[in-house]
């Protein structure tokens, strides 16, 4: 892959590495979803990944958390190296989840979905458990909704919620998997200002999106990925006013047209 030319990396880098990527490869049977990956994110680092469907955004997303597993190459997560089951799931007790869909329990009220993995996977007290739940709630604005079961909110209502869950983990980095693409217009702006509060926290976050103003707004570094490769890594406006490729321009050209 010849693109190193086109990857502009951030001077001001944070004190710690906390993901490095070198040489990551995913297959789907012959599909080579992920073609020698490398990415090194730094603390506090805000990072949007973008780019056409079938680019392979998702799958270095879920890659990162444990959810999928890669063939070759190493992914290693705040110096823990992903090649084990133990070492996957020790990292996920510090790396939170969003996912598309809100993937909360329909039979459990907002509290008992808030309070369940910290319960369970922490062993944290039910009252702690409880507090915290009380205190991410009040962050995403949610509090008078904890009785609620999830069939009761909209879907903004219903990811911000997934957002508090994944927060009352007390994480180090929070990974996004196209939050607002299930949700209709009117609800996309709530959840994205949730996200803007949590960024302005200084919170490490990697977020899949096709969200431009978003990105404009909260990145610092912008990923432009293509058939399973990361073409571009820029500063948002290197990488909206000085795009280093013709299919990111394209891209560009037909994203920023809606």
């Amino acid at each position: 892959m010849d693109c190193g030319a086109h990857i502009h990396k951030s001077d001001d880098h944070a004190e710690s590495t906390v993901i490095e990527i070198t040489g990551l490869n995913k297959w789907y049977d012959s599909n080579h979803v992920l073609k020698d990956v490398a990415l090194s994110v730094q603390a506090g680092d805000k990072v949007v990944i973008c780019g056409p469907s079938g680019s392979g955004k998702s799958t270095l997303i879920r890659c990162i958390n444990g959810l999928e597993p890669h063939q070759s190459g190493t992914l290693i997560v705040q110096g823990n190296r992903l090649d084990t089951a133990r070492k996957i799931h020790a990292s996920r007790q510090t790396v939170g989840m969003v996912f598309q869909q809100f993937n909360l329990f329909p039979h459990l009220t907002v509290l008992e979905n808030l309070v369940l993995a910290p319960k369970l996977l922490k062993k944290v007290s039910h009252a702690v458990a409880v507090e915290r739940a009380m205190h991410y709630l009040k962050k995403v604005k949610l509090a008078d909704y904890c009785g609620r079961y999830p069939g009761q909110l909209s879907g903004g209502q219903q990811q911000r919620v997934a957002i508090a869950r994944a927060l009352c983990m007390q994480p180090s980095i929070m990974l996004f998997d196209e939050p607002t693409s299930a949700l209709d217009p009117e609800t996309i702006g709530e959840v994205l200002d949730t996200m803007i509060e949590l960024a302005d926290s200084g919170m490490t976050m990697l977020c899949v999106t096709h969200e431009m103003t978003f990105a404009r707004r909260v990145a610092n570094r912008i990923l432009f990925m293509d058939q399973g490769q990361i073409l571009e890594d820029r500063k948002p406006d290197d990488f909206f006013e000085n795009p280093g490729t013709d299919r990111l321009k394209r891209f560009l050209s037909q994203i920023l047209s809606h």
